[in-house]
């Protein structure tokens, strides 16, 4: 659930901006020393006028948490608490599938519309700050995210500039039902041996959530300036690792496993699958069905060493609208 109190931490932290855009500072006051008063020989002063209240404000905010998830239900309570403490403050919501969340985003920005703020992995942050389709809030947020940790923001800069809030870090895991699994395996062929001897395990396969396996066959496919590795020696590690996935899949196909996360999301929450390969994101759903048997670890380490999976950044980002200027 940490990752849902994040990304709604995130989502006040845009509101209570909002609120400070929108107040004026408190005029300075001066101490006063009783004396005397002398006799007034005017009219009695008018009553002040009753202090300001801030307008109402209206905004939209878009998010791709699934219908009835964890992360859902969190958003939804702290939406609700949010109704209470910031009562001025509207918050229209949009429900966006994942597949269509940056499509819809560019495709609506570009006629005019679109949210003014949402919430979403930072995919494809650098592109948008490229088109402009999403706001430098560089200044807004300056001294104001202290308790975020440097690569968290990092993930949510591009060109030295942020563009978003972090609401947390993400990367994939293995994990799995301690009742079935007692324990993790430790390296690619204890997994495979499992897997073999009929142990139902969803592996999730597709670039991002089985890059961590380069790692466990020492191969590479950028260098640190983000240039492909094209040596001869890390190719050859490239297609060992590529051929150990084929054959993991192949166990998958012969046994109909689930071969993503989506598909194998029921299967490992109802007990029917021992263990799944899958993000931090779905923890809170696989907590809620598996109570104390759920357990996580590393994608097991390999013959090239420990496995590397991709770390993520989800945030919120604000677009161009004039909300927060």
């Amino acid at each position: 659930m940490k990752k849902n109190l994040l990304a709604l931490f995130s989502l006040l932290v845009i509101a209570s901006l909002a609120l400070a855009a929108c107040g004026g500072g408190t005029p300075a006051t001066e101490e006063v020393v009783a004396t005397e008063a002398p006799a007034s020989t005017e009219a009695p002063a008018t009553e002040a006028p009753a202090t300001e209240v801030a307008e109402p404000v209206e905004v939209t905010f878009w998010h791709a948490y699934g219908t009835g998830s964890a992360e859902e239900i969190a958003l939804t309570a702290i939406l609700e608490q949010a109704a209470i403490d910031m009562p001025n403050i509207k918050i229209n919501v949009l429900q966006v599938p994942f597949n269509d969340l940056f499509t819809k985003y560019d495709t609506d920005v570009a006629a005019g519309g679109g949210p003014d703020f949402f919430v979403a992995p930072n995919d494809s942050l650098g592109s948008q700050a490229r088109a402009g389709t999403i706001a430098d809030i560089t200044d807004l947020v300056a001294d104001k995210l202290g308790d975020y940790s440097e690569l968290s923001q990092g993930g949510m800069m591009y060109d030295g500039k942020m563009y978003g809030i972090p609401e947390s870090l993400k990367a994939v895991a293995f994990w799995y039902n301690t009742d079935l699994l007692p324990e993790a395996p430790a390296t690619t062929d204890d997994l495979k041996a499992l897997m073999e001897g009929g142990t139902p395990i969803a592996i999730s396969y597709g670039c991002y959530h089985h890059w961590g396996f380069f790692g466990s066959f020492g191969a590479k496919i950028f260098d640190d300036q983000f240039n492909f590795v094209t040596d001869e020696a890390n190719q050859a590690n490239v297609t060992s690792a590529m051929s150990y996935l084929n054959d993991l899949y192949q166990i998958s196909v012969a046994n109909g496993l689930p071969r993503n996360d989506s598909d194998g999301l029921a299967p490992f929450t109802e007990g029917t699958v021992a263990a799944i390969t899958n993000g931090n994101w779905a923890m809170g759903d696989y907590r809620a069905a598996l109570g104390d048997k759920l357990a996580v670890a590393p994608i097991p380490a390999g013959p090239g060493g420990a496995s590397n999976p991709l770390l993520g950044v989800d945030g919120t980002a604000k677009t161009l609208k004039p909300l927060l200027k």
